[in-house]
């Protein structure tokens, strides 16, 4: 993994700087486009999930509703949901392949798991379904609302988050939502997946701090 090209801030001041625009109602410059995204270094996956419990205590002890995530339940759930067999199917083919081809192994994995992932009937419309259940049940707090989508590592190598962001846009009921992003920022608007793949540039969000 190379060094990243910028040069971030503590995660514990983009933490504190995002609980401060939250409260602010100014996650976003952009009025019906309420996303903003939090990056964190892979290693730094525990001291995140700390600082999240955290931040979400506090939100609520101020009358917040408060929606996690998690991107690795999602896709579990929608794996499982194929069936037992065809679970025992999958890991027993991968374990095969991996003992071939490491490479081959991944390729069938890809080819068997991005159609649960990528595309508006993917991971995002689990997404934007869970978004709309919560607001429903919790309409007096249209206002005082955010999601919190976390645990994006789990579907490294196979999604890039700025199709998932794509997919949940208009569907989201203008409520604020924060992408945890395990990644390195290269520059102002882009971010490395994991610190492994690409900068990807195609972001629109606010990128903390």
């Amino acid at each position: 993994m190379t060094e990243p090209q910028f040069q971030q801030g503590s995660l514990d001041e983009a933490v504190a700087a995002l609980r401060r625009d939250i409260l602010a109602g100014q996650i976003s410059t952009m009025r019906n486009y309420r996303f903003a995204i939090l990056p964190y270094r892979p290693k730094d996956e525990f001291k995140l999930r700390q600082l999240m419990r955290r931040l979400t205590d506090e939100l609520r002890a101020e009358g917040w509703g408060v929606l996690p995530i998690s991107l690795q339940k999602i896709l579990l759930d929608r794996i499982t949901a194929t069936g037992e067999e065809n679970v025992e199917a999958l890991i027993t083919r991968e374990t095969r392949l991996y003992e071939k081809d490491p490479e081959r192994a991944l390729a069938h994995l890809r080819d068997k798991i991005s159609p649960h992932i990528e595309g508006p009937d993917g991971i995002a419309a689990d997404v934007a379904r869970l978004i709309n259940a919560f607001a429903e049940e919790n309409p007096d707090r249209a206002d005082r609302t955010l999601v919190l989508i976390g645990r994006a590592g789990s579907l490294y190598p196979f999604f890039r988050s700025s199709a998932l962001l794509k997919h949940i846009d208009g569907k989201t009921r203008n409520i604020p939502v924060v992408l945890l992003y395990p990644g390195e920022r290269k520059d102002t608007t882009a971010l490395s997946f994991m610190g492994e793949l690409d900068a990807d540039r195609d972001y629109r969000p606010r990128i903390y701090p």
